[in-house]
């Protein structure tokens, strides 16, 4: 199609799914996060669909991928924040509860297909009290795709490696955080 939405409903959600729950696991394992902390997400479903970015959206598969990131989320009760693409700007959108525990400012912008993307759309219609903002600091991520999410993430980023390194047709990259290290040769460090 040339409005860059797919058409398709046959993608292989299954192994899609499969996929991202173990990324999501093998990030979580090694990421020690905990509860409330923040985990940001970038997703193209394009790539996972084997297409460049941003020219072939599918609502089933950013809807498949969100669901499946927000039920480990949930139950890991780590805050997610899911990115929107560079229409706006790379705004995310979080639980209204995270914005205002976090004091993050609330801005005004629903997610679209091809504003915000298949993955902040579906962040938007299944959470609870989605709101928009401008940045986070989070304490891990997962880029779906070459998203870009390292604006989001607290300094210092320490990639992740996971057993396996995409979702899809997508490149997956993961990271975690950890306090910056100061002071000079007689510093001691806190195990992290």
């Amino acid at each position: 199609m040339g409005n860059g939405i797919s058409p398709e409903t046959g993608s292989d959600l299954s192994k899609i799914i499969t996929q991202t729950r173990q990324i999501c696991f093998e990030l979580l394992e090694q990421a020690h996060l905990e509860p409330q902390d923040i985990l940001v997400v970038g997703c193209s479903s394009s790539e996972i669909a084997a297409h460049r970015i941003g020219s072939y959206s599918s609502a089933e598969i950013g809807e498949a991928v969100f669901r499946t990131i927000q039920e480990i989320a949930k139950k890991q009760e780590i805050a997610l924040a899911a990115q929107c693409c560079e229409h706006l700007n790379r705004a995310l959108i979080v639980e209204k509860e995270t914005a205002k525990r976090c004091h993050f400012p609330i801005v005004s912008v629903i997610p679209q297909l091809k504003a915000g993307g298949s993955f902040a759309s579906a962040a938007y219609r299944y959470m609870h009290q989605p709101v928009a903002i401008e940045t986070v600091r989070a304490q891990a991520g997962i880029d779906i795709g070459d998203t870009l999410i390292g604006m989001h993430l607290v300094p210092v980023a320490v990639p992740v490696r996971t057993s396996i390194d995409s979702i899809g047709g997508a490149h997956v990259v993961c990271a975690r955080t950890r306090p910056k290290y100061i002071g000079g040769e007689r510093a001691v460090y806190t195990a992290i």
